[in-house]
C-alpha cells in the first residue's frame, strides 16, 4: 500500500544529486591516492556521462595516441587518398623507435592494412612514425595535423606532439577528450572499427597478440585500445554492448594492467546497470541524471547552462535542498568483477582505491557518508529509485528485494509517496535495524543499483 511521508522532497531529483554528491566525495578520494587516476563512462546512444572522476584533469595518453593515428589513417582511406593494399615507406627514424615494434627495417615497406593492424594489436611505435611521415611528411608535423583534427572534433585540451604516445612532457589530453575521440571513430568510421576488435595478426611468419585483453575477457567489449608510459600509469579506453546498448568507457593511470582491466570492467557493469535504470522511461528527472552530456554523441549536445565544477564535492552538496534530518547515505566498492576478467595481485594499490568508500561530507551540509552504522536501531530501511508511477517504483523495490540475502529476507516493500505539485513515488525496503540496511545498500551497489540508507520512520 502506498504510504504517506512526514517530510516532503523540495527537489524531485533529490536523489540523483545526492547520489551524485556521493560520486564527487569519492572523486576527491581516489585522486589524493593515486594522482594519474582518471575515469568515464559514457552512454553513446544518449551521450550522458554516467560517471567522471578527473574526466577533465590533464593525463598522458600514452598509446591512446595511436587512436588519432589511425583517426587520420582512416580519414585518408575514406577520402580516396591511401587504400588499404598501399605500401607505405619504412624511414631510418621510423626503424629507430623504440619498443614495443614490429622491427621492421629501414628501407622496407609495409601496407597500410598491416599498419593498422601493427598499431592495433602491437601498439608498434615504428609503425605508427611509418604512418605519420606517409600522411603528414614527418612526425612533427604529424603531430601538428593530430591537434588540429584533435579541435575539430571538439577535443580542446589534448596536445599531440608526436604519433605513437612514447613520453613527451607536451602531449596530454584527458579522459573526456579520449572519450570523445573513441567515439568519433566508431560512429565516422565503422567500416574500419572491427579492426580495434582484433586478438592477433601475422607479420611476415610472426604472430602478434593484442594486449587489449577485455576484447577477450569482458563479454560484449569489441575494442579500442590500451596504453601504458611510466609518466602515465596503465590506460584504456574501452567499448562494450549490452542488450542494444553501448557504453564508451576510458580509464588512466592504472598501477598495472590487471587491475586497471578489472577496474574497467566494474564501471562497464555499473554503467550498463545504471543505463538500463534511466533507460525504463519514468525515472524522475531521467533526462539529466548526471547533467553532463558528451557534445558529439548520439545527437545529443552539451547542456548550455554551465554544471558544477566536477572536481569538489562542496558546490554539489550546496545545490542540495536538504532538510534539517540528517540523511545517512550508504557509499560502497564497486561490484568483484566476473570470473574470466583478470584480476589484480592481493597487494595491487588499485584494488585498495576500488574498495576504498567516499570520505565524511562536511557536517555544515547535514549530509553523513559512511560505510558502517554507529549502532543498531529500529525503523530503517533503504531507498533505490524515485518514479512518477507507482507501479514502476513497486517494481523496482521488488528487483531489490529479490537480490538481497536471505538473513536480509525480512525486508518489506513500501511505496512512498511525497508531497508537492508533482507526484513522486520512492521505491524502498524497509523493515531493517541499521546495521542490516547498511548491508542492504552494500550488496545492491555490488549488483549494479544505487541506494541511499533512510531511516524509515521519517
Amino acid at each position: 500500500m502506498v504510504t504517506a511521508t512526514i517530510t516532503t522532497i523540495r527537489r524531485h531529483g533529490m536523489v540523483a544529486f545526492v547520489l551524485l554528491a556521493c560520486l564527487a566525495m569519492s572523486i576527491a578520494t581516489t585522486a589524493q591516492a593515486n594522482p594519474r587516476y582518471a575515469a568515464i563512462v559514457v552512454d553513446v546512444e544518449s551521450g550522458e556521462v554516467l560517471h567522471a572522476a578527473n574526466a577533465d584533469e590533464t593525463r598522458y595518453p600514452a598509446s591512446l595516441t595511436k587512436m588519432m593515428t589511425l583517426y587520420l589513417l582512416f580519414e585518408a582511406l575514406e577520402n580516396g587518398s591511401m587504400s588499404l593494399h598501399q605500401a607505405l615507406p619504412v624511414s631510418a627514424q621510423a626503424a629507430a623507435m623504440p619498443a614495443s615494434k614490429l622491427w621492421l627495417k629501414a628501407g622496407s615497406s609495409i601496407t597500410v592494412e598491416d599498419a593498422i593492424l601493427a598499431l592495433v594489436v602491437r601498439s608498434a611505435n615504428d609503425v605508427a612514425v611509418v604512418i605519420a611521415e606517409a600522411l603528414g611528411g614527418s612526425e612533427r608535423q604529424f603531430g601538428q595535423m593530430m591537434t588540429a583534427k584533435a579541435r575539430e572534433l571538439g577535443m580542446p585540451v589534448t596536445q599531440f606532439r608526436n604519433a605513437s604516445g612514447l613520453p613527451d612532457n607536451g602531449q596530454t589530453t584527458t579522459a573526456r577528450d579520449m572519450a570523445t575521440l573513441s567515439i568519433r571513430l566508431m560512429q565516422d568510421f565503422p567500416q574500419y572499427y572491427r579492426y580495434f576488435s582484433t586478438q592477433s595478426f601475422t607479420y611476415r611468419g610472426t604472430t602478434h597478440n593484442s594486449h587489449n585483453r577485455l576484447v577477450r575477457n569482458y563479454a560484449g567489449a569489441d575494442g579500442l585500445k590500451t596504453g601504458f608510459i611510466r609518466a602515465s600509469g596503465f590506460n584504456v579506453a574501452t567499448s562494450a554492448v549490452r542488450d542494444g546498448r553501448r557504453i564508451l568507457s576510458v580509464v588512466m593511470g592504472g598501477f598495472t594492467a590487471q587491475s586497471r582491466d578489472t577496474h574497467m570492467a566494474d564501471l562497464l557493469d555499473r554503467g550498463f546497470a545504471r543505463a538500463s535504470l534511466l533507460g525504463r522511461g519514468d525515472w524522475v528527472a531521467q533526462s539529466d541524471f548526471s547533467g553532463d552530456f558528451m557534445a558529439n554523441s548520439g545527437g545529443r549536445q552539451a547542456p548550455e547552462t554551465p554544471a558544477a565544477p566536477r572536481g569538489g564535492s562542496s558546490t554539489l552538496l550546496a545545490s542540495l535542498e536538504t532538510s534539517t534530518i540528517e540523511r545517512q547515505v550508504a557509499t560502497s566498492a564497486p561490484p568483484a568483477v566476473r570470473s574470466g576478467t583478470a584480476q589484480g595481485s592481493a597487494e595491487d594499490p588499485i584494488r585498495d582505491l576500488i574498495a576504498r568508500s567516499a570520505p565524511p561530507a562536511a557536517s555544515s551540509e547535514r549530509v553523513v557518508h559512511r560505510l558502517e552504522p554507529v549502532g543498531p536501531s529500529g525503523g530503517w530501511g533503504v531507498q533505490v529509485g524515485a518514479f512518477s508511477d507507482a507501479d514502476n517504483a513497486r517494481s523496482l523495490a521488488s528487483r531489490a528485494a529479490d537480490r538481497l540475502t536471505s538473513e536480509l529476507a525480512g525486508a518489506r516493500i513500501d511505496v512512498n509517496e511525497t508531497n508537492g505539485p508533482q507526484k513522486v513515488f520512492r521505491a524502498r525496503l524497509v523493515n531493517l535495524d541499521e546495521n542490516q540496511a547498511y548491508r542492504a545498500c552494500r550488496s545492491l551497489v555490488q549488483e549494479g543499483m544505487d541506494c541511499m540508507v533512510i531511516n524509515a520512520g521519517l
